[in-house]
């Protein structure tokens, strides 16, 4: 087979382009710091990076749930602490008035705490975080707790006893498959129509045993303020043990996107040294190869006729 200069000069070609392209790859490596830029770089790699990124994304939408849970979950808690505070001055009040050493003027005195404690209580029942209302279920856009205003500018609560608030769920995807419900009821902490110990009826009974001196009356409420205040520890409690489980989630959530990362870092990541080492191993055949190949293609037709 005859070798033209033709063929030399194309071959030669061909491999200068190799060892550059070569070259080119392992320096787009070390500046993107990346072994994987495009899907041909390692198809079966790809595949493995997707899928890392997806579950990554899902993770940190997860982590942000469980942030928003925390949240709610801990304001829950404070409001009804506050609830908790109010009640409980309601029964000290109470016990103060069921004794039969104070005059009228001192029931009125009391009388008139206790209006400032269902205006305090109102207050806390319509209780917003972001704009919701945290006691009306999935209508946390309506207020729950609404009443008049009376002539005298005290709100009319007369009809407190009878609102329904919704009792739908509020539930956060704290995790693959994992769905918690965070929210709780008006009707759930201050009691509902059919419930003796309806905060909103016990504070209108013992204004109305307070106007009139019954004493008789306000001891009866006191069992009433225990029952509901035994019903409001009990919701406290059961937000505590939501409140720690979202913190064990969060957890959970932080050590699998660390796994994640590296499993993600593994498939992707370039390792430095050894590009390093591979560009200059890879820039000296380059320079070699067309030192060799100005050689080769060095001589002509004119060189031979001198």
């Amino acid at each position: 087979m005859r070798i033209t200069n033709n063929m030399l000069s194309s071959q030669l070609l061909l491999n200068l382009n190799r060892n550059a392209q070569q070259m080119n790859n392992t320096q787009t490596q070390l500046a993107t710091g990346r072994k994987i830029n495009k899907p041909s770089d390692d198809p079966v790699g790809i595949t493995y990076s997707l899928r890392y990124r997806a579950e990554l994304s899902s993770n940190e939408q997860f982590q942000k749930n469980v942030d928003s849970a925390v949240s709610w979950l801990e304001f829950n808690d404070t409001v009804m602490n506050q609830a908790g505070n109010v009640v409980q001055r309601l029964r000290e009040l109470t016990v103060q008035a069921s004794t039969g050493t104070n005059p009228q003027s001192a029931l009125d005195s009391i009388k008139e705490e206790v209006s400032q404690l269902k205006e305090q209580l109102i207050d806390i029942s319509n209780s917003k975080l972001n704009g919701k209302y945290i006691f009306n279920g999935e209508t946390y856009d309506v207020k729950p707790y609404d009443f008049p205003t009376n002539a005298d500018g005290t709100m009319d609560t007369t009809t407190a006893t009878s609102i329904i608030t919704d009792k739908g769920k509020i539930n956060f995807i704290v995790g693959e498959s994992v769905q918690l419900p965070i929210n709780v009821s008006g009707n759930e902490v201050f009691g509902t129509s059919t419930e003796e110990d309806n905060l909103f009826g016990i504070m209108n009974n013992i204004m109305k045993a307070l106007g009139s001196g019954n004493k008789t009356e306000l001891s009866n409420q006191l069992g009433n303020i225990d029952s509901r205040m035994d019903k409001m520890l009990a919701i406290r409690s059961e937000i505590g043990a939501k409140t720690n489980r979202v913190d064990l989630m969060a957890g959970r959530l932080d050590d699998l996107g660390i796994n994640l990362t590296n499993l993600q870092a593994k498939v992707e990541d370039a390792d430095y040294a050894e590009l390093a080492m591979q560009s200059k191993i890879q820039e000296n055949i380059y320079n070699a190869s067309l030192s060799a190949g100005a050689k080769i293609i060095s001589p002509s037709l004119v060189d031979f006729l001198r």
